[in-house]
């Protein structure tokens, strides 16, 4: 992916279950190494990728998933991140900015017309970012649990 200002930005892989799992606790997904290694087959060959961004000693700093979808209303794909976390010792660092310009390049890519994002309604900090790089809030996502 690339380096900016001294981080460096790549594809997620398997190696990075420890710390992807660590990041994914912060943000408030109990995940465990394991858990992350028994999805990851199953979670690449569905479309997903993940982006990360290096720090010192084994840790990342960030992590974001990555999944495209074809929609019939839409003339091209939608690009959506699902998850996007920085390490909280990290944040204002320009860490998710790097992560997020790093998918929208990957999107792009891949001949998509738009990004989304999924964000919890709680998390109004995350949406104030969002919103500093041009994202705007135009629709509503309702979800029911099945088990």
């Amino acid at each position: 992916m690339g380096r900016t200002g001294g981080m460096v930005t790549r594809r997620a892989e398997l190696s990075d279950a420890r710390e992807i799992a660590r990041l994914f606790v912060e943000l408030g997904h109990p995940a465990t190494e394991d858990d992350v290694r028994a999805r990851w087959t199953a979670w690449l060959a569905a479309g997903n990728v993940g982006i990360v961004v290096d720090g010192s000693d084994g840790e990342l700093l960030g992590a974001a998933t990555l999944h495209q979808t074809i929609v019939l209303h839409r003339p091209k794909p939608i690009g959506r991140i699902s998850a996007l976390v920085v390490d909280a010792r990290y944040r204002n660092k320009g860490i998710g900015r790097a992560i997020v310009d790093a998918a929208e390049q990957m999107f792009r890519d891949e001949g998509c017309g738009m990004v989304e994002v999924t964000s919890n309604m709680r998390r109004t900090d995350a949406h104030a970012f969002y919103a500093r790089l041009g994202y705007e809030l135009t629709s509503a996502r309702f979800v029911k649990s099945l088990t």
